[in-house]
């Protein structure tokens, strides 16, 4: 009797690991050539576009409006965010003085003095985190938000979403001069800003292995920019 409980409870551990290796899902699969969102993207019949009341960060001119997708379900039971109406939700971002969070879809800028709106871009997107440099915009009188997005669907599920690669941009306040700053396949680690040399510096990490995953295997590159060129040229360095 003894042994028969040691067999079931093995199968069920066994059964249990199986099942978590199943739901592991690689960040990059490779056997198909790079494809952008907009083709592989699927359409989700239970999604809403829908935009967020603007925000103003303190000390700018400019409106954000953040644009994003709001699922309704049909029994109104399973809902995103915080803020509901007739039990669905209709909250998409949140807003910390500096920092705006959440999946948008686009950002849309609006300076308070006009009507007029600018999109951030017309390519299909998940923007997750939208920074703005404000002490570095006290130094300097040049205002820049930081963003973490993803812009490509690189485990090929057909959908743009947390699961693939994220990496970094930087824009003007108004939304201008959108730039992606790191490599395709690279993934951003985490990024600060040099105030005294008026640099962003990030670090990023590339499948050198090819195995679909960010492992010890893989490099870690070492980038840098100059918030005050024009460009935005990044620049590697090698600090080991």
């Amino acid at each position: 009797m003894q042994t028969l409980s040691k067999y079931l409870l093995a199968l069920a551990v066994l059964s249990l690991v199986s099942c978590k290796k199943e739901q592991t899902t690689p960040k990059v699969k490779y056997e198909d050539s790079k494809s952008k969102i907009e083709s592989t993207a699927k359409a989700d019949s239970s999604s809403i576009k829908i935009a967020d009341l603007p925000i103003l960060m303190e000390g700018t001119k400019y409106l954000i409006h953040p644009i994003g997708d709001v699922r309704v379900y049909e029994d109104y039971k399973s809902v995103y965010g915080s803020s509901k109406t007739n039990q669905v939700s209709y909250a998409i971002s949140n807003y910390n003085r500096f920092e705006l969070t959440g999946y948008f879809t686009n950002l849309k800028f609006q300076n308070i003095d006009s009507t007029e709106v600018r999109t951030l871009t017309t390519d299909r997107i998940q923007i997750q985190t939208v920074t703005f440099l404000n002490t570095f915009a006290e130094k300097t009188r040049k205002q820049i938000l930081v963003y973490s997005f993803v812009d490509n669907d690189t485990n090929k599920d057909g959908n743009v979403n947390q699961n693939d690669i994220k990496s970094l941009a930087l824009s003007g306040i108004d939304g201008s001069n959108f730039k992606k700053l790191t490599e395709d396949y690279s993934e951003i680690m985490d990024w600060n800003i040099i105030e005294a040399q008026n640099r962003l510096y990030f670090r990023c990490i590339e499948d050198i292995n090819k195995n679909g995953a960010f492992d010890k295997d893989d490099k870690v590159h070492y980038h840098f920019v100059n918030l005050l060129d024009k460009d935005w040229k990044v620049e590697e360095y090698m600090p080991i």
